[in-house]
């Protein structure tokens, strides 16, 4: 008996528009896809290049439906209001669109799924009697210091004491935080904000979703998966990472975040005429600018420690000749790529021993799955929280600076990243054990499990 369109379980996924969030869901759709699940991928016209390769793959169970951008808001609102305004106007313009697309389809999709700062959608979801899954781009322990700050914001009664801490004692292991390190959404002013406010409602929204789909795997963050199950009220969490791109595409994948200065074969070239684990590969990610500050004191670890390596870093605006300095002064050991890094690409390659990094959640599993020692230097966010997890917990990071608060010395670091590839640190081995539990996870394991579960519950409720 043949199956027709209206037999195929349908659903919708819908990215945060950057580049950090949009990836991790769009390879989780493609693992979707190749167990059968019909995906329509809702996407703003700028990001629309992203899905060429996944519809060149999928070209019949694939399709995508253009959502307008927001205007931009001028002047530019402060840094820490502008998340939340942006989530505010994609709501307002989207939803009845959504809703209207929703009612008119043939084929109407079983579930949402969406990410974690587009928790409105859980009301469309109510209104249209299906379920809503949240998808987080970042770890569940991350998630789990989110709820907890968002539900009971910390308050220091001395904010000149940046050191004052935060203890979060409900959360496995009971984390603390020094004060400069808690983000300023979750932090009590002096002054009610609704723009805060209105942030920290839309993070507890998610709780009230149907599920959650994290992009971990239970090796990794078991105990924290365990807490967001209670959190929740229910078992339906799945950890299905790291869904990163496909192995036999690395190079294809390269570019699909951005432009680079450097082609991925010419780097490619570069690293195949290195020796085994002995490239220290620096990346601060797409989103994060050094101060002038943190620029110098790398540079100068980068260039005393006598290391090879690759670098890609944003500075201040006006750094062009100094860059230019440094980047003779280290020529023949060094490349400098500027703009978007193939970072899987590298990571993965023979001659990469080490990762300095500001520990965002991508970049954390790619360094995973590549089984190098990372040195962390977290800049923001859940960045400090997941340092916390590769140093503290996991035994795979060693820490070398934290934001702008604890700058190293410069000659501390380059004897760091001279050591972190010598092979004789007990996180080399750790790094390598992690890496066999990743693969493992999405080789047959607890993550192709999860993800089989996943696809079985949309099955079933397509049977309702």
């Amino acid at each position: 008996m043949s199956t027709t369109t209206t037999d195929v379980v349908h659903i919708v996924a819908y990215p945060f528009s950057t580049a950090g969030h949009i990836i991790p869901l769009l390879d989780l759709t493609h693992h979707l896809l190749t167990r059968g699940v019909n995906v329509t991928v809702l996407v703003t016209p700028n990001n629309v290049h992203l899905l060429q390769p996944y519809l060149s793959a999928h070209p019949s169970s694939l399709k995508h439906f253009v959502l307008p951008a927001p205007e931009i808001i001028l002047p530019p609102p402060p840094p820490q209001k502008r998340l939340s305004l942006h989530i505010r106007a994609l709501r307002d313009l989207h939803y009845p669109i959504l809703l209207k697309w929703f009612k008119s389809h043939p084929n109407p999709p079983v579930a949402i799924i969406s990410d974690f700062f587009l928790s409105w959608t859980q009301h469309l979801a109510s209104e249209l009697a299906v379920p809503h899954v949240v998808f987080s781009p970042s770890g569940a322990f991350g998630m789990s210091v989110a709820f907890s700050m968002c539900r009971d914001p910390p308050k220091n009664d001395d904010p000149e004491d940046i050191d004052f801490k935060v203890s979060l004692p409900k959360i496995p292991n009971s984390p603390i935080y020094p004060w400069w390190q808690i983000a300023p959404h979750y932090k009590i002013g002096k002054e009610d904000d609704t723009d805060l406010e209105f942030f920290r409602n839309t993070m507890l929204a998610n709780l009230a979703s149907w599920g959650f789909v994290f992009n971990s795997f239970a090796e990794l963050e078991r105990v924290y998966l365990d807490h967001m199950k209670k959190e929740l009220g229910n078992d339906r969490v799945w950890a299905v990472g790291p869904v990163l791109a496909p192995e036999d595409d690395l190079v294809g994948a390269a570019t699909r975040g951005g432009a680079s200065s450097m082609p991925c074969h010419q780097l490619m070239t570069w690293l195949d005429s290195r020796q085994d684990n002995s490239i220290v590969y620096v990346c601060f990610g797409s989103r994060a600018v050094l101060t002038s500050k943190q620029l110098e004191v790398l540079r100068a670890a980068l260039e005393c420690s006598g290391v090879h390596f690759i670098l890609c870093a944003r500075g201040p605006e006006g750094e062009d000749d100094q860059e230019q300095g440094f980047e003779d002064r280290v020529e023949g050991r060094g490349l400098v790529i500027k703009g978007w890094a193939p970072q899987v690409a590298i990571l993965n390659h023979r001659a990469v021993g080490a990762f300095l990094t500001h520990c965002g959640w991508n970049s954390v599993l790619e360094g995973l799955v590549a089984g190098v020692v990372m040195l962390t230097w977290p800049m923001g966010a859940e960045q400090f929280t997941n340092a916390s997890l590769l140093v503290e917990q996991l035994g795979v990071g060693i820490r070398a600076g934290e934001g702008t608060q604890n700058i190293p010395d410069y000659k501390e670091l380059a004897q760091l990243l001279v050591s972190s590839i010598d092979g004789t640190r007990p996180q080399s081995v750790r790094a390598k054990e992690m890496s066999d539990a990743a693969l493992g996870a999405v080789k047959g394991g607890s993550s192709d499990k999860d993800l089989d579960d996943l696809v079985k519950q949309f099955g079933d409720i397509k049977k309702i």
